[in-house]
């Protein structure tokens, strides 16, 4: 079984804490963000940044759902990090500045991924699917936040 990343990212014309704050804002801002491959959001604890526990379901193709359950940390400045309890998925928000009134915000997910053939499908077409959902989130997110 092999290690399977998916990375997207995107300048967005606001802040960076203006950014930061909409990600970690699952109580309000971040179920704006998700595009239709995402249902079932609700908050279970907290709901901004460090301490939230938050649930979805992620159809990332017609046959492959992920029922998540993630914690949410903050490890650095700047970065937020979502450990899903019911799998091997960690995802990663990073938000650094881009220049006056911009930032930079990169999301990597990786995951254990299947081995044999399946799971040679999975490295190859795993991470475009699921960087095509994210530069969803992150055009959602520029529009959220560059009012």
């Amino acid at each position: 079984m092999a290690q399977v990343e998916a990375t997207t990212e995107r300048v967005v014309a606001a802040a960076p804490d203006t950014v930061f704050d909409a990600i970690a804002d699952y109580s309000g801002t971040r179920a704006k963000l998700l595009p239709e491959q995402f249902s079932e959001y609700e908050v279970r604890e907290g709901g901004d940044g460090e301490g939230t526990l938050v649930h979805w379901r992620l159809q990332a193709t017609s046959k492959r759902v992920r029922d998540c359950l993630l914690e949410v940390t903050e490890p650095t400045d700047g970065e937020l990090v979502e450990k899903d309890r019911n799998s091997s998925m960690v995802t990663v928000w990073r938000v650094t500045p881009a220049g006056e009134g911009s930032s930079r915000v990169v999301v990597t997910t990786t995951w254990t991924g299947a081995g044999g053939i399946g799971g040679f499908f999975e490295r190859t077409f795993a991470p475009k699917g699921l960087g095509r959902i994210y530069d969803a989130i992150l055009a959602n997110l520029a529009t959220e936040v560059e009012k």
